[in-house]
C-alpha cells in the first residue's frame, strides 16, 4: 500500500449565504471547500472533469449548459441547486424568460414537481432582484 500524501492546506469551509461565495465551486457550495480540505487529491483530480462539464463548450455556452443542469436538478427536487445554477446562468447572460422556458421544457418529461421546483427557484430570484428592475 502506498503512503498517502499529507493534505495540502485548503481554504477554510465557507458558510452558506443567500449569495454564493466564489470558492472551490462556481456555485458557492460550501461542501466543496470541505472536500478540498479533507481530500485535496480527490478535489484536484475531479477539477478537470468539472471544468469540461460546466465550462464553456465547443458548441454549448455556459448559459445553455446551466439550463440542462437546471432541468435535471429541478427533476430531482434539488431546490438549492436549481437556484445556484440559475444564478450562474444569469451571470452568463440568461434572461428570466429563457429560464422560464427551460423549466417549461423540463416539465414535459419531468412533470409538475419538476416545473414547481424550477418555478419556485425562478420566483425567488425574481423577488431578490436578480433580473434588475423591469
Amino acid at each position: 500500500m502506498s503512503a498517502r500524501r499529507p493534505p495540502a492546506k485548503a481554504p477554510r469551509a465557507a458558510v452558506a449565504t443567500s449569495k454564493p461565495k466564489k470558492s472551490g465551486s462556481p456555485y458557492g457550495y460550501p461542501f466543496w471547500d470541505w472536500v478540498a480540505q479533507e481530500d485535496p487529491e480527490y478535489f484536484r483530480a475531479r477539477q478537470p472533469l468539472s471544468d469540461l462539464s460546466i465550462g464553456e463548450g465547443k458548441e454549448l455556452s455556459v448559459k445553455h449548459r446551466e439550463m440542462v443542469i437546471i432541468g435535471i436538478l429541478a427533476f430531482r427536487g434539488r431546490q438549492e441547486g436549481v437556484v445556484a445554477h440559475m444564478r450562474r446562468a444569469i451571470e452568463h447572460g440568461a434572461t428570466k424568460r429563457e429560464l422560464l422556458e427551460a423549466i417549461q421544457s423540463a416539465a414535459v418529461p419531468g412533470g409538475g414537481p419538476t416545473f414547481s421546483s424550477g418555478a419556485q427557484a425562478l420566483m425567488k430570484l425574481d423577488q431578490e432582484g436578480a433580473f434588475g428592475k423591469a
